[in-house]
């Protein structure tokens, strides 16, 4: 493996950045190129900061003004100098070197883009339940920019993140779509975990949430079909017995950037995508699903029923879907669909 260059964009909390440079020269010294580090125009005792690190293997680039995330990693990226590059976000901690197995995944498929370690991240995923690629990751088709090692031509080729994002948030999901328009994969690694601090920059406070809420808006406008959260209720549970239309529908779900939610009447395992959630079913699960949806982007917007469903739990949901004018779908036993 040849030495991978680190990209680090930097926007004040110098606690958290200081603990992740030291994480990354403690544990990556054998396998990481140099670290670059894209200082967001930040405010003095960050400069005080950076200025005291080692100089070795370590750039520090200033901006003159703050212009996000996105922004901060396209700049970096034209100065890296190697195939594939490790990005971390500053409020990011490692104990480990990654970049070994992260490297080992791209390697063995070649259209894999993005590899991401898991961690606390992905701690309300039961990754064991998700199949795995012989490239040993599970296969989601969210891009989540916190820490990620991706192929450095790639990312230039697509143009990196979108500048309109701004100053960051869903600039890294939209990146995801357009990684997958272009037939490339996305990956978590389940072996590999990362610690993410989460809000280092502009903490969870008044601009946080407006600018989450900007950037919402923005990506749904420009990708429509990741609103969509599909009920599917079935009366199997092993995802090889469902008929290929339906696998094919579920994929098209996907890679519109949409969720599956599974129910069923007893436990499944092989989930194929981070995409797909399942749950046996249950009153509290049903409740669960027909209640979500304080945003639009977590409703319930079809309902797919198996003609092996269960009977009363198909007639109340089609009912429910009646109410709330969702489409409700059966799939019949050879796998076409009837409204």
């Amino acid at each position: 493996m040849s030495p991978i260059d680190v990209i680090i964009p930097v926007y004040n909390a110098p606690e958290l950045t200081r603990r992740c440079i030291d994480s990354v020269l403690t544990h990556l010294d054998s396998s990481m190129g140099r670290i670059h580090i894209q200082d967001d125009a930040s405010d003095e005792d960050t400069r005080a900061m950076l200025a005291e690190l080692p100089q070795a293997r370590i750039e520090v680039h200033r901006a003159l003004e703050n212009r996000g995330f996105g922004a901060s990693v396209n700049e970096a990226m034209q100065r890296t100098g190697t195939p594939c590059v490790l990005v971390l976000n500053s409020d990011v901690e490692i104990s480990a070197d990654i970049l070994p197995p992260l490297y080992a995944a791209l390697a063995a498929d070649a259209r894999l883009a993005v590899i991401i370690p898991a961690g606390n991240d992905y701690a309300r995923y039961d990754l064991e339940r998700y199949s795995r690629t012989p490239g040993g990751y599970i296969p989601t088709h969210r891009l989540q920019g916190h820490a990620f090692l991706v192929r450095r031509d790639v990312f230039l080729e697509l143009g990196g993140f979108d500048p309109a994002y701004g100053r960051g948030y869903y600039e890294d999901v939209d990146l995801g779509r357009r990684l997958d328009r272009h037939g490339w994969r996305i990956g978590v690694h389940p072996e590999v975990h990362v610690y993410h601090a989460g809000g280092g920059s502009f903490g969870r406070g008044q601009a946080f949430r407006e600018l989450v809420r900007r950037n919402r808006s923005l990506y749904y406008a420009r990708h429509p079909g990741a609103r969509r959260n599909v009920l599917l209720l079935t009366g199997r549970s092993v995802p090889g017995s469902l008929p290929p239309a339906l696998v094919d529908a579920t994929e098209d779900v996907f890679h519109q950037g949409g969720y599956i939610h599974w129910l069923t009447p007893e436990s499944t395992q092989s989930l194929s995508c981070l995409q797909m959630r399942h749950d046996l079913i249950s009153p509290g699960a049903v409740a669960k699903l027909v209640l979500r949806g304080w945003r639009s982007d977590k409703r319930i917007s079809d309902i797919w029923m198996a003609a092996d469903a269960p009977r009363l739990l198909r007639a109340f949901l089609t009912l429910w879907g009646y109410c709330r004018n969702i489409e409700v779908r059966l799939w019949e036993k050879h796998g076409s669909l009837k409204k």
